[in-house]
């Protein structure tokens, strides 16, 4: 009996050591990339894609994350995802233009109104569905899943901007889109263009005289080391894309874009509150050890340059973008 009850036993651990084995190699991971520290909203993304992912897949679909620019800027990841080399990525709205011009919509200056708005408007369905169309209709080799932000983007500098008048002249850093080179000049501003990767360097030898971001991008990248004064302009959002390449896509059956979609719908649901937590946390931070905000900004000025242009750059860039606008401004 004894005997027995031995084999027995080795039988049962034979059969769950097959079973542990057998699950690990269902088990398939993935690359996820993005060009900022983890410690941004980009990786709240991250996190909350892969640990929905996990939970869903039941341990068979695991998120490898490189953040940090490690596979790449934006530009690059999003021709790497195109080729099938990385299989997610979060990016900006404003670097997804260069590969569908129409995300630059999100790009135009005092389209969100307020926070709440901003939540709402990322939330909405209708202008989640309308932006998905937009790009998965055009865009080859790469799939959107889902929205998110980082906040509002706001000029920093070693100056102050109080009004539309202090911009004139200015060397400003900004993102490669038309929209950004359509707006900064209209409110007297240079525009520049550089791999993010670039702008401290470029800040810190006077190349360029400010730039503009989110507050938590500005403090986790160390920029107020070199342009201690941040103007909170608010003078556009700060969105982002959740991105799948079509290689991998078209590789996974029903179910598994079925848990995909839904870790990204979660990424689009829980983001946006979560990354405005993290923009109040970081100016409390940077408050402390003596950076400044301006927060009187006078922004009628930019609002008044800025309005005419905002339905002539969304023409110009397709009905899509047009359709977008007018489902953002329609969100009370």
């Amino acid at each position: 009996m004894r005997r027995k009850g031995i084999l027995f036993a080795i039988v049962l651990c034979c059969t769950a050591a097959n079973a542990i084995d057998a699950k690990a190699a269902e088990a398939r991971h993935f690359s996820f990339a993005y060009d900022q520290p983890h410690t941004t909203a980009y990786g709240i993304a991250a996190d909350t894609f892969a640990n929905k992912l996990q939970e869903l897949s039941h341990g068979t679909m695991i998120i490898d994350q490189f953040p940090g620019a490690q596979l790449g800027q934006e530009p690059q990841v999003l021709q790497k995802l195109r080729t099938g080399d990385i299989d997610f990525a979060i990016t900006s709205t404003a670097n997804s233009a260069t590969v569908q011009p129409e995300a630059g919509v999100f790009s135009i200056h005092f389209v969100f109104r307020s926070e709440d708005h901003l939540k709402k408007a990322l939330g909405d369905p209708a202008v989640v569905a309308a932006f998905r169309e937009m790009m998965n209709s055009k865009v080859e080799g790469a799939h959107t899943l889902a929205l998110g932000t980082m906040g509002f983007r706001d000029i920093y500098s070693k100056r102050e901007i109080h009004r539309l008048e202090d911009l004139k002249n200015v060397k400003v850093r900004v993102q490669a889109t038309a929209t950004e080179d359509t707006m900064f000049p209209a409110y007297g501003a240079q525009t520049i263009h550089m791999p993010f990767g670039d702008v401290y360097t470029s800040l810190q030898t006077a190349v360029v005289e400010a730039a503009e971001n989110g507050i938590n991008v500005y403090q986790m990248n160390k920029h107020y080391e070199v342009a201690p004064i941040m103007s909170l302009t608010e003078h556009e959002a700060n969105n982002n894309v959740v991105w799948v390449s079509d290689k991998l896509w078209s590789s996974l059956n029903d179910a598994q874009k079925g848990w995909v979609q839904a870790a990204a719908d979660e990424v689009g649901r829980t983001m946006p509150a979560k990354a405005l937590e993290l923009e109040h946390e970081s100016m409390a931070r940077l408050e402390k050890i003596g950076v400044k905000f301006v927060k009187d900004v006078d922004k009628s000025g930019f609002v008044k340059e800025a309005e005419p242009l905002q339905d002539q750059l969304t023409k110009q860039l397709g009905p899509g973008a047009v359709k977008v606008l007018q489902l953002v401004r329609n969100v009370k």
